[in-house]
């Protein structure tokens, strides 16, 4: 592993972090910039953000917590495995980027939500209502300039 200075996207916020070890799966950070960049805290108990907690497989220890250099670090992939989080990376010479998607404990609160109707032109200028096809599958293509 190597010392990088990522950028860590979780819960769609970018923290630029001093100092992490990473390669191409893992990324390691201490529990301060854990707690920075995730609001999730290390305790005896497990990894926690207010009241929710996830318990460390006490088997595993060792693959999320380590101490090194009078710092604790914790692996912030593994975790992301654990709960069933997508994560995506770029790690080249000069950057390495992180993204964390939805754990799977978020992706449940989405099932029970509706898109709202709205109203779009198609290529010719007819206007087309999410509302019209309701009932029917829908694939919708979004661009972006920027």
């Amino acid at each position: 592993m190597k010392q990088v200075r990522p950028v860590v996207i979780y819960n769609d916020v970018a923290i630029a972090i001093d100092s992490a070890e990473a390669d191409a799966k893992r990324l390691w950070l201490t529990t301060e910039d854990l707690s920075r960049t995730t609001k999730f805290e290390l305790k005896p108990q497990g990894v926690c953000s207010d009241e929710k907690c996830f318990p460390i497989p006490e088997a595993r220890h060792q693959q999320f917590v380590r101490q090194e250099s009078g710092k604790t670090w914790f692996n912030l992939t593994a975790f992301a495995e654990l709960v069933n989080q997508p994560v995506a990376c770029e790690n080249s010479s000069d950057l390495s980027a992180w993204y964390f998607g939805l754990r799977s404990d978020q992706r449940l609160d989405l099932a029970s939500l509706q898109a709202p109707d709205f109203t779009l032109p198609d290529i010719d200028g007819r206007l087309h209502s999410l509302s019209d096809f309701r009932g029917k599958k829908v694939f919708l293509v979004t661009w972006a300039s920027w």
